[in-house]
């Protein structure tokens, strides 16, 4: 039919591709994901991936942005649901030693997107935004230079859990929190 407007027949594919690449990347290491593994994922043929991103890197430039985006939106929903100062302390404390700043899965996304914006001036650009995004967040309730470093904290001690696999002492973590806080007002 001429003129008749294409409808098209899966409209969640992209999102649903995007999503995959995540899974892969946790699982196997972005150095081993491929076009094929993320079409396995997501359930989709092959050529719907170079259909709907021109490289593979722009897969994963996209997915990194939206795994970026989304716990940024946690991020400062936390933060933005405390009333008061020592309820911000509260709330980063829990985004620290929960699981509401990151899962382990998330955790691992996390680095592996560090480790591939040392090659990807896009992905590099989306960590930045995602930084001043938390920086923003925390802004809400702490002074500049407090925010700065509670950020690094969170990142901190997040890497150390990780590794150390064991959890962290909370009432260290509220009065780390707390003293940067009110030392940094």
């Amino acid at each position: 039919m001429a003129g008749a407007r294409r409808v098209a027949n899966d409209p969640q594919r992209k999102q649903r591709i995007l999503d995959a690449a995540l899974v892969v990347i946790a699982g196997h290491g972005v150095h081993r994901t491929t076009h094929r593994r993320i079409a396995e994922q997501a359930g989709v043929p092959l050529g719907s991936l170079t259909y709907h991103f021109e490289s593979l890197d722009a897969i994963l430039e996209q997915a990194f942005a939206h795994l970026g985006e989304s716990m940024s939106e946690r991020y400062g929903a936390a933060l933005a649901a405390a009333p008061d100062l020592a309820a911000a302390c509260a709330a980063v404390t829990d985004l620290i030693c929960g699981d509401e700043y990151a899962t382990e899965r998330e955790q691992t996304l996390i680095y592996e997107m560090y480790a591939y914006a040392n090659h990807n001036a896009t992905v590099a650009e989306t960590g930045r935004r995602w930084i001043a995004r938390s920086h923003a967040s925390l802004r809400t309730h702490f002074s500049e230079r407090a925010s700065r470093a509670i950020d690094a904290l969170i990142e901190g001690w997040s890497i150390h859990q990780a590794y150390e696999r064991k959890l962290l002492d909370r009432t260290l973590v509220l009065d780390t929190v707390t003293a940067i806080a009110e030392r940094l007002r």
